[in-house]
Order: structure tokens, then sequence, then C-alpha cells
């Protein structure tokens, strides 16, 4: 298994589109590694570095491990998204299973952060993050705070619920693609 270093500006398109549809973020805890699918995202240049900023609800296991290791990777398929990986990783938490496991992924070793690639999804981002930031859902209009943030639904229910996300700007310190 080999890495080819790309250019993340060369595969901004491949990465923004397969964004739309769901990638995944994936961040390595003391206990266990997890990944979660994220279709909100930014990529671009921010303090003269390349940026990946991805946003996670306050409630999801992920920001917990997220806030102590200060680093993921984002991995992005080459095709379309698995629909297990889907399934397991957009719609299961990591505090209540092994995702790693149940989605069948194979983990491969980072070469910057501590946050480890995935091999099924072989177009690898890796990131530290350089800046964190809550957003204030009263700085928000009205319609995306009832559409995006309703306050009636639980926050550890999994899709829409009414916690904000934080914004973690994660500068790209290595990318390439996972090749055979």
């Amino acid at each position: 298994m080999t890495k080819r270093k790309i250019n993340v500006l060369d595969y901004s398109s491949d990465i923004l589109k397969a964004l739309s549809k769901g990638i995944l973020l994936t961040v390595k805890g003391d206990e266990k590694v997890n990944s979660m699918v994220i279709s909100w995202g930014h990529l671009g240049i921010e303090w003269n570095k390349p940026i990946f900023i991805t946003y996670v609800r306050e409630n999801r296991y992920t920001k917990a491990i997220l806030d102590k290791t200060l680093d993921f990777t984002i991995n992005i398929p080459l095709d379309k998204m698995d629909t297990k990986i889907f399934s397991i990783c957009g719609t299961k938490s990591g505090r209540n299973i092994d995702k790693i496991k149940e989605a069948n992924l194979t983990l491969v070793d980072s070469e910057i952060v501590s946050s480890p690639a995935v091999k099924e999804l072989p177009i690898t981002l890796e990131c530290k993050v350089l800046y964190k930031q809550k957003q204030v859902l009263d700085n928000l209009p009205d319609d995306i705070v009832k559409r995006d943030y309703p306050q009636d639904v639980d926050g550890t229910a999994v899709g829409s619920n009414r916690d904000p996300h934080t914004a973690y700007y994660g500068e790209i310190v290595a990318a390439y693609i996972i090749e055979e």
C-alpha cells in the first residue's frame, strides 16, 4: 500500500462534490477510533495555509475525542461512498458501537497526525486544529435555527438536533491518495 501525495487544491472540486453527498471525519481517542459522516465543511486558504473546516455538534462522541486530540483526517471516496459505511457512520453513535469494526473499515497510519486514514475512502486530508469556535445560534437567521437546530429534538438524537456546532479549522498538513 502506498500514499500518492496530492496537491489538495487540484482535488478541490472532487472533495467538495463528495462532501455534499457525505464523507468521513475520523479521530483517534484514547480508547478507540471513531468516524462520522459529515456533509458540511469548507476547503480553502486562511492564515496562508490550506484549511479544511469541519462542523461537529456539541453532543457528539466525535467532538469529545476531537477536543482532546486536536487533529483529524478527512476521508473521501474516489467514487461514491459505500452505503454500508454511510449507514453505520452516519446514523450510529461511537459511544455505543465500534463503527470501524461494524463498517469493516481498514485503518492506515497517518504520516503526521494521530488520527488514521481509511483505506476504503482513499483521498485523505490530515488536519491539525489551529482554531475552533462554537456557533452562536442567536447570530443566525431564525429560519436556519428552526430548520437546523430544532429545540424540541434531544441533543443526543442522530441528525438535526438542538445543539449548535463547533467549527474546527484544520490545517491540512498532508494530503494523499491511498493506493494498493
